[in-house]
């Protein structure tokens, strides 16, 4: 007979579980496969294993937001290519024909813009996702139990969606241009990781603020601007003066945008491995910030939402 144990201070309020089913008989109870118990303090103990548990709402809510994120669009998933196709455009146009700014190597100037576009917008939307998350599920979150890092975490599949459907336009370019990449490409998930760690990591820090303070649903938009052109996405971080690489580097999407072209470009792009390791330092610091800050303020969501 299996348990399903709660967290609950108290068990009082809920009865006790008796030998005998709803109509009195030992056959109805007997049916019942699991046996509830009641116990304090349980959610902290078991908190990762319950996620475990709660597997299959992580694949609803990670399905349902892709679903209503391109629900009633006229071109639907398309916008995954579109959106940075055309800043890609942009970019290219405004550093590398009127800037005449330099590329990586012999890189065409749009690949490298392609190559730190697509990790830039996999950190911004999983960011910006994840800090809108609780808000938007405040009546799931109000009325049910369960691990809320789940929605947070749901909410930044649809980033990773969109990464993989946006990496059409790179492999276009690269076919178009006859453009392969070296064996650097074996790196490439071990980049995307970190891209997902950097985003989540700062997202679960503005989901539970945001909770509290609804100011940071304008103060996120303002932030992911400005971070767009404060990063090399249109141009090359070897650009930044060598003093203040180290300090420019502190930008987690600085690693994770020179990692993500190291690995594409190959031996086109030279990384600044002591920037790329401190900025890869910066986004796991983050990340375990971001959940410690979640866990800490998660007891409150439910009644402040």
């Amino acid at each position: 007979m299996g348990e399903v144990r709660f967290p609950s201070t108290s068990t009082a309020r809920f009865g006790h579980v008796s030998g005998r089913g709803a109509d009195g008989s030992a056959s109805a109870f007997r049916a019942q496969k699991q046996r509830v118990v009641l116990e304090p303090g349980r959610a902290d103990r078991t908190y990762w294993s319950d996620l475990w548990s709660y597997r299959e709402l992580f694949l609803i809510l990670a399905w349902r937001d892709v679903a209503v994120q391109y629900r009633q669009t006229i071109v639907g998933v398309a916008w995954a290519i579109i959106r940075p196709l055309l800043t890609m455009v942009v970019f290219t146009a405004v550093f590398g024909d009127l800037a005449r700014l330099p590329s990586e190597g012999e890189t065409p100037y749009a690949i490298m813009v392609m190559a730190g576009m697509l990790p830039w917008f996999l950190i911004s939307t999983s960011l910006t996702n994840a800090s809108n998350s609780l808000v938007m599920n405040s009546s799931l979150i109000s009325k049910v139990y369960f691990p809320r890092l789940i929605v947070p975490v749901a909410c930044s599949a649809v980033a990773l969606i969109d990464f993989i459907v946006s990496s059409v336009v790179l492999i276009g370019l690269m076919i178009a241009s006859g453009f392969a990449p070296a064996w650097q490409i074996l790196f490439l998930p071990a980049c995307l990781l970190l891209a997902i760690v950097a985003g989540l990591g700062t997202g679960l820090v503005f989901a539970a603020l945001n909770v509290r303070y609804r100011d940071f649903r304008i103060i996120v938009p303002f932030l992911m601007q400005l971070g767009l052109f404060a990063s090399p996405v249109g141009f090359s971080s070897s650009l930044i003066p060598e003093p203040f690489r180290l300090i420019y580097s502190l930008n987690p999407a600085v690693g994770v945008i020179d990692g993500f072209r190291w690995c594409l470009l190959g031996g086109q792009a030279d990384i600044y491995w002591p920037g790329f390791l401190i900025s890869s330092a910066v986004s796991l610091l983050l990340f375990w910030a971001g959940v410690r800050i979640f866990r800490a303020t998660e007891r409150t969501f439910a009644d402040v939402i």
